[in-house]
């Protein structure tokens, strides 16, 4: 059998903040926490967030290689006004020609909303 990925772990400063923000944004619920994690269930993958002292988000746009999220949504303006009113910053630098966009959650982890 095939290893099955079944979590994606960011690194965070305040993980009960960062996964009430995903939390809210996509609809998932809490299905483990102490204070240094917070696992988010709901999906076909879960989404986990690590305490880590000193923690800094990526830079935007960054030579260095980061991993990032993407998200399909059903209204690419839609969908970005309701994560930046959820704490989501959308960075000046765009790229993809309008294909999808690029926003920050509130810790500076990079994701990309795309229609379809």
């Amino acid at each position: 059998m095939p290893a099955e990925l079944t979590t994606v772990v960011l690194d965070s400063a305040d993980p009960a903040a960062l996964a009430a923000f995903y939390a809210k944004a996509l609809g998932r619920e809490v299905t483990y926490e102490d204070e240094d994690t917070v696992q988010l269930g709901g999906g076909p993958v879960g989404l986990g967030f690590q305490r880590v002292a000193g923690y800094r988000g990526p830079g935007w746009p960054d030579a260095a290689k980061h991993a990032h999220l993407d998200f399909r949504v059903g209204d690419l303006a839609a969908a970005v006004e309701e994560f930046v009113t959820l704490g989501a910053t959308k960075p000046d630098f765009q790229p993809g020609g309008g294909d999808w966009v690029v926003l920050q959650d509130p810790e500076g982890h990079l994701f990309c909303l795309a229609e379809g």
